[in-house]
């Protein structure tokens, strides 16, 4: 499944794996978000409930599309936040991987705090 990702000053699209929590989002799509920002990745809250997944993980490659349980929150890391060590891509917590924003996920760094975020179906 195809997402587009917009904010005020950019959007970029990405490509979401056939996952439980994918499916929950599609369900829930188009969805809108506040953005929030620590060190190098955007997060915002998203509507869902879903249990954390099997494969979640807390160091992801930049450009990961997360969604962070414990914080009802949709993650976009795309570089190092204040618990990384070294250049990595460390979330709060594990996090449910949905899949990869295409192209350059520096793109994330335009993004402002309290930009409204708008995810919907990519046509």
């Amino acid at each position: 499944m195809r997402v587009r990702i917009s904010w005020p000053n950019g959007e970029l699209t990405a490509e979401l794996a056939d996952t439980p929590t994918t499916a929950a989002l599609k369900a829930a799509l188009p969805v809108k978000g506040s953005a929030s920002t620590w060190g190098e990745e955007v997060y915002f809250s998203v509507p869902l409930s879903v249990d954390l997944e099997a494969d979640a993980r807390q160091v992801v490659d930049p450009g990961t599309v997360c969604f962070w349980v414990d914080g009802g929150a949709l993650a976009l890391p795309y570089g190092p936040t204040p618990i990384s060590q070294g250049t990595e891509c460390r979330l709060a917590s594990a996090c449910n991987i949905l899949g990869a924003i295409d192209g350059d996920p520096q793109r994330l760094g335009s993004i402002k705090g309290g930009d409204e975020i708008l995810v919907e179906p990519a046509g």
